[in-house]
């Protein structure tokens, strides 16, 4: 079961990166300007972002294992659509689709709470959350081996074919979790939300293209801001809320979460920087020259690193408990860029600073969901692992942001093209460490927890939920 949800975490994880070494094509394959293809990648974070509240929230309700299993259907269909469509549209819709997937990890790692042992929990947990950092490091060589030998629309067809057989895969091999959460669906908060986080990603998606002062980005926060404000208050008052706010706001979660969104910062910084660092040409006095599938297969080693490391931190957490667990991976991602502001001189110092930084991600991310499930009933455990993750969604699109608009303010000349200074990476690296010792201080002022996770912190509510779904 532990080794199905993982593999389906890696393929949703690979959706994020697909297509990204295409880009620079599909643009002119599919009639579009540069601003408009990279939509393709916008569409899935942004779908991402508003189906993992509501597929978690669900997950909670009807069943864990069926709401995957709807999920990974839709995947699926994107996947298809988006092969078959000759169209910037289809493609875009199916991208969108694709992007409805990421919920996945959330309710799997609900699943894990749900159906092990506890002691087993930890390990699981760091492994299923280990394939974030695997599967979005596989995408991009991934997709350079794939295109230039079978063409875009192959990229489609094998991630449709790959989800059909972990759709077979969870149908027959993963169980249903007995454990719902009573009570009626907000479909009004979950609009509300959608709307909310529709205009706050979009204006820090799109705020570096459009102008971070200009009327359209300006409007998109001021949307979000004002469609939260209604949002919170009504999630208060309503009876079955979208996200139990009171749950979110208990000291443990509340603080976990920031250091999630924190993290997710850090993170995704080594991951844009470090490709486009790779890619730079020789003539920049620091680049490498590296092809877009080179540079690629060097973060792969990146990327394993979080899962050879997932059992340690299992073990740190079992030893020392979670709240220690997401303070050491801090500090070691803080450490990791250090590294990565002082060595740039070798391809394999780089590859090296990256995986260190790895390393310290798998470290945190394996913490952050027992931290979450030690705080909860086990009737919200999806949900607010959901919500954990858009958080940390919600990191990685600023870091995105940030990152682009300091490597496009720190420029030098290289035969009359614009190329980011090394200035400017070591910037980046300095930022991200500074993120990552912030991640560590609010993970430190998080009360001490039990160190293993238990069956049900609120027995009582896991109990009325058994007996509710017996009835």
């Amino acid at each position: 079961m532990t080794a199905v949800l993982c593999l389906c975490g890696t393929l949703v994880s690979l959706q994020q990166t697909l297509v990204v070494p295409l880009l620079p094509d599909l643009r002119h394959i599919l009639g579009v300007s540069a601003d408009n293809a990279f939509w393709l990648v916008t569409i899935t974070l942004l779908t991402a972002a508003v189906a993992t509240p509501i597929v978690s929230r669900l997950a909670d309700m009807v069943g864990k294992k069926r709401m995957m299993l709807v999920a990974m259907s839709v995947m699926v269909s994107g996947s298809l659509l988006a092969a078959i469509g000759g169209t910037f549209v289809t493609v875009l819709i199916g991208r969108g689709m694709q992007g409805f997937a990421s919920s996945l990890i959330a309710v799997g790692i609900g699943i894990l709470r749900d159906e092990l042992p506890r002691e087993k929990v930890p390990a699981a947990t760091a492994l299923m959350s280990a394939t974030l950092g695997m599967g979005s490091a596989l995408g991009l060589p991934l997709a350079g081996v794939i295109y230039p030998h079978l063409g875009w629309h192959a990229i489609f067809w094998i991630s449709a074919a790959a989800g059909a057989v972990m759709l077979a895969a969870v149908a027959f091999v993963v169980p249903e979790s007995k454990v719902r959460s009573p009570g009626r669906f907000d479909i009004l908060g979950a609009v509300i939300l959608s709307v909310a986080l529709t205009g706050l990603l979009l204006g820090i998606s799109k705020g570096g293209a459009w102008g971070w002062s200009s009327g359209r980005t300006l409007g998109c926060f001021a949307l979000a801001v004002i469609v939260l404000a209604i949002w919170v208050p009504y999630q208060l008052r309503v009876t079955d809320p979208m996200v139990n706010l009171r749950t979110s706001a208990r000291r443990p979660v509340l603080l976990t979460n920031i250091a999630s969104m924190i993290v997710g910062f850090a993170m995704f910084a080594n991951m844009l920087a470090t490709t486009q660092q790779l890619q730079m040409p020789e003539a920049t006095g620091y680049g490498f020259g590296l092809s877009v599938l080179t540079a690629g297969l060097c973060m792969v080693p990146a990327g394993m690193s979080m899962v050879v490391f997932s059992p340690l931190s299992a073990k740190i957490t079992t030893r020392f408990g979670a709240r220690t667990t997401l303070i050491t991976g801090a500090l070691v991602l803080a450490a990791a860029y250090v590294i990565r502001f002082t060595f740039n001189g070798s391809v394999a110092l780089i590859i090296l600073g990256a995986m260190v930084v790895n390393i310290g991600t798998a470290i945190t991310y394996s913490a952050m969901p027992i931290l979450i499930m030690q705080s909860v009933p086990i009737t919200e455990t999806a949900a607010s692992n959901g919500l954990n993750s858009l958080l940390r969604s919600i990191g990685t699109s600023t870091s995105s942001a940030v990152v682009t608009a300091l490597l496009t303010a720190m420029t030098m000349d290289v035969a009359g093209v614009h190329l980011p200074t090394l200035d400017a990476f070591r910037t980046v690296f300095a930022v991200a460490c500074g993120m990552a010792l912030l991640a560590a201080a609010v993970a430190w002022f998080i009360p001490r927890m039990p160190r293993t996770v238990p069956v049900s912190t609120v027995v009582e509510a896991a109990a009325e939920a058994r007996v509710e779904t017996a009835s």
